[in-house]
């Protein structure tokens, strides 16, 4: 308990506000990073991809029988049958991701001339709408067919979220996501870390916790309690409503500036997505 208080303090936070001598984003990469690697030393580095399954064997034996199988498949195959449908203008998402689908190691990232966070499933709908097509819901359904088709093409890509040094705006998204991580909120009173820094591997209700380390990189998911397939932002709403607070709105600012922060924090690891979770 004590080591998870400590990474508050080395991470510049108290209780979610910003204490006078705050660490670059990089100082807060390499503090995080070392928290959990050394809170579970006989997890190796790339493993935390894998969530609670790379702390918990018996998690993991389960887990690992799911994906002989995987649950996700089906929104791959259809993410990937929306790539290749035209819009009504005759063009497709590769006239806006000049790359093709495997672009999922570029997002989040800092738009300077926006000065905004831009993430994949904004730049998607960006995307739709500047070809004359309606948006997608960004929890579920549609949209996270194309994240699990753009997702499945990215793995084996480096999670690298830079944080420009030079842009104040920049670095004001990042530690405003940074807060929210700490933030406590709700009826309960709870912040992010509370669950997946003071205690991951410890039981809530029927869930395992799992680290926050290497939390972004096998989105969008299947989950079981949700029978379906659904977006980061999605489960960031989870969260808030299980502390009892009013959740932000999905790619609101609020959560873009979380994924930024919390995406960063997982740099060096490989996508893995889409995931398959409890």
């Amino acid at each position: 308990m004590n080591k998870a208080i400590a990474i508050i303090a080395t991470l510049g936070l108290t209780c979610g506000a910003v204490v006078a001598a705050q660490a670059t984003p990089r100082e807060d990469q390499e503090n995080f990073q070392h928290f959990y690697m050394e809170r579970f030393p006989d997890v190796p580095k790339e493993d935390f991809v894998n969530g609670v399954y790379a702390i918990d064997p018996i998690a993991r034996e389960n887990w690992e029988a799911i994906e002989e199988f995987p649950p996700y498949e089906t929104a791959i195959s259809n993410g990937e049958e929306m790539w290749n449908t035209p819009f009504a203008n005759g063009k497709t998402y590769q006239d806006c991701f000049a790359d093709g689908p495997g672009v999922a190691g570029k997002y989040p990232h800092w738009d300077k001339e926006r000065s905004m966070v831009v993430t994949l499933a904004l730049a998607v709908n960006e995307c739709r709408e500047a070809n004359g097509e309606k948006p997608l819901k960004y929890k579920k359904g549609p949209i996270a067919d194309i994240l699990a088709y753009m997702a499945y093409e990215s793995r084996g890509q480096i999670t690298n979220v830079e944080v420009p040094q030079d842009d104040p705006k920049a670095l004001e998204a990042y530690e405003k996501g940074k807060q929210f991580w700490f933030a406590k909120r709700g009826q309960l009173n709870f912040a992010c870390a509370n669950c997946h820094a003071q205690n991951p591997g410890a039981v809530l209700r029927t869930e395992i916790l799992s680290p926050a380390f290497g939390h972004t990189t096998h989105w969008p998911v299947y989950r079981s309690k949700w029978g379906e397939m659904g977006t980061l932002h999605r489960r960031f709403t989870g969260c808030n409503k299980n502390v009892r607070a009013k959740p932000f709105e999905a790619q609101g600012e609020e959560y873009r500036n979380l994924e930024f922060f919390l995406t960063s924090m997982s740099n060096g690891l490989p996508l893995n997505g889409p995931g398959a979770r409890k």
